[in-house]
């Protein structure tokens, strides 16, 4: 049995730190003038991937080694020198030193989330053949990123372009596994897997409007959790906003939550961002 203890906290906060680092070496690959970086500090990964991703920030921060007012410095240069606002995504089993260090530095919570695993068991057999789910191939990454985004942009298209591009640095990035499910050999939905030290991390999986309650993302989830059975893994892990459907859709399926955790963020003067 596992239990939800700061030993599981380390094993999913580091898949997900993996992951994310993974978008700055994605882009640095990608696009050799890019900025982005990462570093580990104190055991946390402090990433970088822009002024305005949604991977920039640190994970597992106070999990692995108490952070010191030396190591906390060191993590707001490394943001603050690149124009960025700092934060940090912080569960719960990082300690109450960890979160007196935090208030005291001027950090406020901003944002709640669930984090959820379950345990991998022998998979249910293969779909019926209606829906086809395939892992993608290299030449595909863009009509997968196209996929994404046109599901996850539905209500707001002016995003479709930066959604493109991050799921062109999803494909892109290593430990990636990227999914799309077909009916009648139309792509209608995708999914991304990211495997790391036997952590299988659910990515977000999108729909596209037109092709919706065609039963598109159990099909989907039920790959994926072959796939990381397949591949060796022991944990299925996913993160999802603390108390939404997705929550519950996720504990529908089995994943049970490890804990909710914060995300806090320096409050920082913006005259002061950058002049650190």
């Amino acid at each position: 049995m596992i239990f939800a203890d700061i030993n599981l906290a380390r094993r999913l906060e580091g898949a997900e730190g993996h992951a994310c680092k993974g978008f700055a070496e994605a882009r640095q690959r990608l696009d050799p003038e890019s900025t982005s970086a990462w570093m580990e500090c104190a055991g946390a990964y402090a990433v970088f991937d822009g002024v305005d991703s949604p991977v920039t920030q640190t994970f597992g921060l106070g999990l692995f080694e108490e952070p010191s007012e030396a190591s906390m410095d060191r993590i707001e240069h490394f943001f603050l020198d690149r124009g960025a606002a700092v934060m940090h995504e912080v569960s719960p089993l990082a300690g109450l030193a960890t979160i007196d260090l935090l208030c005291a530095r001027g950090y406020r919570p901003f944002e709640i989330s669930s984090v959820l695993y379950q345990t991998v068991e022998t998979p249910q057999s293969e779909d019926d053949g209606t829906i086809r789910v395939r892992v993608i191939g290299r030449e595909e990454a863009a009509l997968w990123a196209k996929i994404s985004a046109r599901g996850w942009a539905h209500d707001h298209p002016e995003f479709q372009g930066f959604l493109e591009q991050f799921g062109a640095l999803i494909a892109a990035r290593e430990d990636s596994v990227c999914f799309l499910a077909e009916i009648d050999g139309q792509a209608g939905a995708a999914g991304v897997l990211c495997l790391h030290e036997g952590v299988a991390l659910f990515g977000g999986a999108s729909t596209v409007p037109e092709m919706r309650r065609r039963g598109l993302q159990s099909a989907l989830l039920q790959a994926r959790k072959r796939y990381a059975f397949e591949h060796g893994c022991d944990l299925l892990m996913m993160v999802t906003e603390a108390g939404s459907q997705s929550q519950r859709n996720a504990e529908r399926t089995g994943f049970r939550i490890a804990y909710t955790r914060m995300k806090w963020r320096l409050q920082a003067a913006a005259s002061d961002i950058g002049k650190a």
